[in-house]
């Protein structure tokens, strides 16, 4: 009989927590949004607040008697942990932006309410308004646990200038990991004696080379490791091939902040931050630089990696309506994600705002321009990026991974019998978290 009476008790306080959650808010109400200060992609940004406290203006006088709060001044490499602590002491916020390397952790334990019926019901969104990958990185075991409110892509800087002293010709966005071999290796040979010496490429990782050689290291429920896949057998060794023309020299960042490379990938964050004046020339100022579309591999395309900003909903929230809303007016909202374009070094993960031409004008008038890299550029690469698969166990098997390259390249042993062991490991530590 006590069981039964505190089920029902139980029962009928689920029911109104229910109630408070679906109902449409009486009187002064308070939302609160958990927010990291400045940018995530580590570049310079001003006015950080400014896209969020518009947004949230309008939103406040979409919806008489709600005020939105929240706290500023949370670092960006603090925020995770300030997020930790909150959902611990259950006092997290109503919605909060997430991190990329939050994601399946928060996910999986249940931190994250699910969208699908928010999505699916009346005032719902068109899931085509996203680009597929932006919106890939908010999905867990097949719900929407998030949308994306800012990405940045991968994207292959070049020192136009060291190209030039070569008479090399600048590739075009549909290069392939031939091209790349071939002007690396004639920056090679052309001074294999050279002490103060120029070099192809840096920071080039076989992780790069798998997602434009039409592989991925996991599938998307993270249960299955494709290490030992043939394309990514041949990423890797492409890219010790590549390294193979430094005749066994580490190349450092620094020789290509001097200008001694000719390439590296950098997200496309860093061509926003520093391509427009007065950042040019305080960064890689003795140089002209631009970039490019990521090198295909011949069972791919030039299809970069993409990293995405999120924000969720707490499950704990007693507001879900009011903030699905909110969440609305900061990922769906054509204004808000403009003006973010705009100001911030990402790009919008909305269709209609990263390809509206008045914007991309916008946007680069403020840097060099090239006819090489331009605004149908960014297009194509959002259309054609890819999201790395998000779960609790992804960052250890990423390791596990990383490491049974590295001593196959660095012991020299059988590369495939290597990645084969590696795979049945990983598999296995896969299974044994899920």
């Amino acid at each position: 009989m006590r069981r039964r009476t505190a089920a029902l008790v139980g029962g009928a306080a689920l029911l109104v927590v229910l109630a408070a959650a679906m109902l449409w808010p009486r009187g002064d109400t308070v939302l609160h949004l958990g927010v990291f200060a400045g940018s995530y992609w580590g570049t310079p940004n001003g006015s950080s607040y400014q896209v969020l406290d518009d947004a949230i203006a309008r939103f406040e006088a979409a919806h008489p008697g709600v005020t939105v709060k929240y706290e500023s001044g949370i670092p960006t490499d603090e925020y995770s942990e300030w997020l930790a602590d909150k959902l611990l002491a259950g006092t997290e916020p109503d919605v909060f932006f997430v991190l990329p390397d939050d994601f399946g952790l928060l996910a999986e334990t249940g931190a994250l309410a699910p969208l699908d019926g928010l999505m699916d019901g009346e005032n719902g969104l068109d899931r085509s308004i996203y680009y597929d990958a932006c919106l890939q990185a908010g999905n867990y075991g097949g719900s929407q646990m998030a949308l994306p409110y800012e990405s940045a892509a991968m994207v292959m800087f070049v020192n136009r200038t060291l190209l030039e002293q070569y008479n090399i010709p600048m590739p075009e966005n549909d290069w392939t990991w031939q091209d790349l071999y071939a002007i690396c290796q004639t920056i090679a040979d052309a001074q294999p004696d050279s002490a103060d010496r120029d070099y192809g490429i840096y920071g080039y990782t076989w992780q790069n080379a798998l997602y434009a050689n039409g592989a991925t290291l996991f599938s998307t429920d993270g249960e299955q490791c494709y290490l030992a896949d043939s394309r990514v057998e041949e990423a890797i060794r492409f890219v010790q091939t590549l390294g193979s023309l430094d005749t066994g020299y580490t190349v450092t960042a620094q020789e290509f902040d001097t200008g001694h490379v000719a390439f590296r990938p950098f997200l496309f964050s860093e061509y926003r931050a520093y391509q427009p004046y007065p950042w040019r020339v305080k960064k890689y100022s003795s140089f002209v630089w631009d970039c490019l579309r990521m090198p295909a591999g011949p069972e791919g395309g030039n299809t970069s990696e993409l990293h995405t900003v999120q924000v969720g909903i707490s499950a704990r929230s007693l507001y879900t309506r009011l903030a699905w809303e909110l969440l609305c007016t900061l990922c769906a909202d054509e204004t808000t994600q403009g003006q973010l374009f705009l100001q911030s070094q990402g790009i919008s993960p909305l269709r209609a705002v990263t390809e509206n031409t008045t914007l991309l004008d916008r946007i680069f008038a403020e840097t060099q321009g090239t006819s090489t890299f331009n605004s149908a550029a960014i297009g194509e690469i959002m259309r054609t990026a890819v999201t790395v698969p998000q779960f609790p166990a992804q960052e250890q098997a990423a390791a596990m991974a990383d490491t049974a390259v590295s001593n196959a390249v660095t012991n020299n042993r059988s590369l495939a019998t290597t990645l084969a062991t590696a795979q049945r490991q990983i598999d296995l530590y896969l299974q044994s978290t899920g």
